[in-house]
């Protein structure tokens, strides 16, 4: 049996990442996945967070997605995700602004506000600064 799967992460841009990884972990609508070569099919929706891919040479790769979904067979994995970027292409100060202004949004509750829209903004920015977290320990 094959120790490694394939996985491909796509964005609505572009192509992020295809290759071979030993492990894959993402953030389901129901909680975090891990996904091991000869994993049952699933098709799953994905919330704002983390895909975490472990390579063959041991390293992990760390990717942001604001959302979409997961599919998997056996020995293939993919991401088709509506905005998705490495780890280390985030901006870390718009994400730690964006996530303030967010807040503030909620916490004011203006008459304009469109709650939803807060709160959606507030998990794509809290996903992307755990995006740079994991990537900042794993450089560790």
């Amino acid at each position: 049996m094959s120790t490694t799967l394939r996985l491909d992460i796509v964005s609505a841009e572009k192509e992020i990442f295809s290759g071979e990884a030993e492990m894959v972990f993402v953030t389901g609508k129901l909680g975090e996945l891990g996904i091991a070569p000869g994993h049952a099919p699933l098709l799953t929706s994905l919330k704002p967070g983390n895909v975490r891919a472990l390579l063959p040479n041991k390293e992990e790769e760390v990717f942001y997605i604001s959302s979409g979904m997961l599919e998997v067979q056996p020995f293939v994995v993919t991401v088709l995700a509506d905005t998705a970027l490495r780890a280390s292409d985030i901006d870390e100060a718009a994400a730690l602004a964006a996530k303030e202004s967010a807040e503030q949004a909620i916490a004011n509750k203006t008459a304009d506000l469109d709650l939803a829209r807060a709160t959606a903004e507030l998990a794509e920015a809290v996903a992307q600064i755990r995006a740079i977290q994991n990537l900042r320990k794993r450089a560790k």
